[in-house]
């Protein structure tokens, strides 16, 4: 019985000493798992700093100047039912300069009876841009005041087509309400 019992304890002890040394082992793996784990962290956080979107500098703007010339428009009263009125304005516009081309705009006037106004607008301009080709569409936002227009802009992001695809930008215009304009766009691509 004693060389039973010996024999057990010896087979108890090896057991409990194998299973020890798996934990040591299996932690030393999740140590060097987790260490891993946070260098790699490190990394991609230094990654990031050093060149990614986070961090890294605005994209490079292009300043572009146009003259914006009316060539035909139409007015028609949208809601006539309370005051201010509402108005539809269909225009065809070219653009000459570093944007040249052509463009439809649909806006929506807000029309005071002191003759001020606010509108909305979009345009799908076609033409060129300095030397890119394609099409991008301006959503506005304008307010008209003796007769003179001043307006934001800003480029719709997803809407260039052709050589214009990921543009992005912004700009206005002044000018004579109905008449033409000067316009700016500062742009770049995404």
């Amino acid at each position: 019985m004693p060389q039973k019992l010996t024999l057990a304890l010896a087979l108890l002890l090896s057991a409990a000493w194998l299973m020890a040394q798996n934990q040591r082992k299996e932690a030393a793996r999740m140590n060097s798992l987790v260490l891993s784990y946070e260098s790699a962290q490190e990394s991609v956080q230094v990654s990031v700093q050093a060149g990614g979107q986070s961090t890294a500098e605005p994209p490079t703007r292009t300043h572009a100047k146009a003259k914006i010339t009316v060539q035909s428009s139409d007015a028609k009263p949208y809601d006539q039912t309370a005051g201010p009125a509402l108005v539809e304005i269909h225009l065809n516009e070219t653009f000459t300069g570093d944007i040249a081309g052509a463009s439809p705009v649909r806006a929506f006037e807000v029309r005071r009876d002191d003759h001020s106004s606010t509108l909305i607008s979009m345009q799908r301009f076609r033409g060129k841009l300095g030397e890119r080709q394609g099409t991008f569409v301006l959503q506005g936002s304008e307010s008209v005041e003796n007769g003179k227009i001043k307006a934001r802009w800003f480029v719709v992001p997803g809407s260039g087509t052709g050589d214009l695809v990921g543009l992005r930008g912004e700009g206005g215009f002044e000018g004579d309400f109905g008449k033409g304009s000067e316009g700016t766009l500062d742009y770049w691509f995404e």
